[in-house]
């Protein structure tokens, strides 16, 4: 079963969400990311992935304190990415009780950190964030193009160590028009990681395709404006869910 995780975007201390990572462009969805944070989990969301919008575009993390009263406020997985720079940044949001760490910018300026942090906290807890436009990795808030190719950038990255990568598609970002399947298969057949999928659900539709992919290591999926703007009714989608384990008995859903 595919993993839906809830996307909690933070700009200004709010949730926000942009169109195409593109700063100008952002809708104030909560003046607290926490509510939000504690509705999703309301809605049963196993993991919430949180975005410090602040940090990515100016260079270091600066949402730490709302990020530690939304650890307190739920009981579930939360990972975050954006503006995580340096070692101590990353000790410090595993100190806080981060289940993983999301590097995206740092993995192509500093891959030393990525192989550090992996040796130190485990490849299951560090992430390397594959933003792409045009197939071409893009870093600092998706301002800078690096030149890089996506695929050949992950396959270093897995030489390193790493095992998954969360890959954004910054052109369906916020758009709700649908993922970019074959960029995203792409991506999981040539590099044998595993894959949380981003950028472009529009509904329910989009969800079944992706689980299409599972095949190829395509096991998650971080799903935003489309929750926001209510395109599905993530209640719905969960209880369905549950039914289905129901229905198989509590032998089976252990």
């Amino acid at each position: 079963m595919l993993l839906i995780l809830p996307a909690i975007d933070i700009k200004d201390g709010r949730c926000v969400r942009l169109v195409q990572g593109a700063l100008g462009t952002e809708k104030i969805y909560s003046d607290d990311p926490v509510q939000m944070a504690i509705l999703w989990r309301g809605e049963n969301a196993k993991t919430i992935h949180v975005v410090d919008l602040d940090g990515a575009f100016g260079g270091a993390m600066k949402n730490l304190d709302v990020l530690r009263r939304m650890m307190k406020a739920v009981d579930i997985p939360i990972q975050i990415g954006g503006g995580i720079r340096t070692y101590e940044q990353v000790q410090q949001l595993f100190e806080i009780g981060v289940y993983r760490v999301v590097l995206g910018t740092a993995a192509i300026d500093d891959p030393e950190l990525v192989t550090k942090c992996i040796k130190d906290f485990g490849a299951r807890k560090i992430v390397v964030g594959i933003d792409a436009k045009n197939g071409v990795v893009m870093t600092k808030g998706w301002k800078e193009n690096t030149g890089i190719e996506a695929v050949s950038f992950a396959l270093n990255m897995k030489a390193l160590g790493v095992g998954r990568v969360v890959y954004t598609d910054i052109s369906r970002d916020g758009m709700i028009t649908g993922p970019n399947y074959e960029a995203i298969q792409i991506m999981a057949e040539k590099t044998g990681l595993r894959i949380t999928a981003s950028g472009g659900v529009s509904g329910y539709q989009d969800l079944i395709k992706l689980q299409e992919l599972e095949k190829f290591g395509v096991d998650s999926v971080i799903v935003g404006k489309a929750l926001y703007e209510n395109r599905f009714s993530c209640q719905a989608l969960w209880r369905a869910n549950e039914n289905e384990l129901d229905d198989l008995g509590p032998t089976r859903r252990i």
